[in-house]
């Protein structure tokens, strides 16, 4: 589904954004502040990995807390990792968020049931579920709930988008410890609606009954094997679609995709551009120029963290990652 190396490489580039804009400048007087960054994330930051969200389908789904030093509520990222809900790992994502820790912002990194394990709609279930954990656990761990951003790549974009944007009336929540009002060990009980301060979509798929008629892109046929063989696939299809949940009201989207993508069309995300705009929900799409699925140069993800950046601020989010 994604270009492993590249991508991270190039996020990787990204986070390291602040050494590149010091180029310009004697490296003499930047390097140590560059340095600094990275020393105080490194010697500040707590991580509390393998934390067990949910259990579904006799499989224990774990995210890791990536806490920022200081008291009081702070904002949070949760990210979804993408891999065509076939592949990909938590793990493996780990650079992808440097930005928001350098930042100062918690990061809760989660995985999900991936088709192997369990075919849709479970990953939309279980992302769902990830951000319960977090409304549940906000005052152990400081999450600020009023400043939750998810984000990913890829299918983790399109579970970002459906994390984000479904009202509990889909009744993809149900599952969620908490959600029953029963004695759960690993937070307080919450039943509030789950809502977002703002999505930040890379690339993910929107149109997934798109995806399922069309031709395999370049990286093979993962719709049919997250869909499965199942008589009303159609109708899964249509409810795990983010451009079924366009509507008044939804938190800000931030949509990056590349106009050569051969995985997922771009025109997933004009799509659902012109769907937001159509709804008058606030939205943004910055379109990456000859740009693939991911691997993004250097140059282009300055230009998208900068984005990022003027986007969360212009919420009332806050500075964004580092990217100029």
């Amino acid at each position: 589904m994604q270009k492993r190396q590249a991508w991270i490489g190039g996020l990787a580039a990204a986070a390291l954004a602040g050494a590149a804009a010091a180029a310009a400048a004697p490296a003499a007087a930047q390097a140590p502040d560059v340095a600094a960054k990275f020393v105080q994330v490194a010697s500040s930051y707590r991580l509390t990995p393998n934390v067990t969200y949910l259990r579904a389908g006799g499989v224990d789904l774990k995210l890791d807390v990536y806490r920022a030093p200081g008291a009081g509520p702070s904002p949070t990222l949760l990210y979804i990792h993408g891999g065509g809900w076939t592949n990909g790992s938590k793990e493996s994502s780990a650079l992808t968020f440097l930005p928001w820790l350098e930042m100062g912002w918690h990061v809760v990194n989660a995985e999900y049931r991936m088709a192997d394990d369990a075919h849709a709609p479970a990953a939309v279930e279980d992302c769902r579920c990830a951000l319960r954990w977090i409304y549940r656990n906000a005052a152990q761990y400081g999450f600020d709930l009023d400043r939750i951003v998810v984000s990913g790549n890829s299918a983790g974009g399109h579970l970002a988008l459906t994390t984000g944007m479904l009202p509990a009336s889909a009744g993809l929540d149900r599952q969620c410890p908490g959600d029953r009002r029963r004695t759960w060990t690993t937070g307080a009980t919450s039943t509030v609606e789950l809502e977002v301060a703002a999505i930040v979509n890379w690339y993910g798929i929107t149109d997934v009954v798109d995806l399922m008629h069309g031709p395999p892109g370049t990286s093979g046929n993962f719709t049919e094997a997250w869909l499965g063989s199942r008589v009303d696939r159609g109708e899964v299809a249509a409810r795990v679609s983010p451009l079924t949940w366009v509507r008044p009201g939804l938190p800000p989207v931030l949509t990056i995709h590349g106009d050569a993508d051969s995985i997922v069309p771009h025109a997933h995300a004009v799509r659902l551009h012109e769907a937001l705009d159509g709804a008058g929900a606030p939205n943004r799409l910055l379109t990456i120029e000859g740009g693939g699925h991911g691997g993004f140069s250097l140059a282009e993800n300055l230009r998208i963290y900068a984005t990022i950046r003027s986007f969360l601020q212009a919420h009332g989010l806050g500075p964004a990652p580092s990217g100029d």
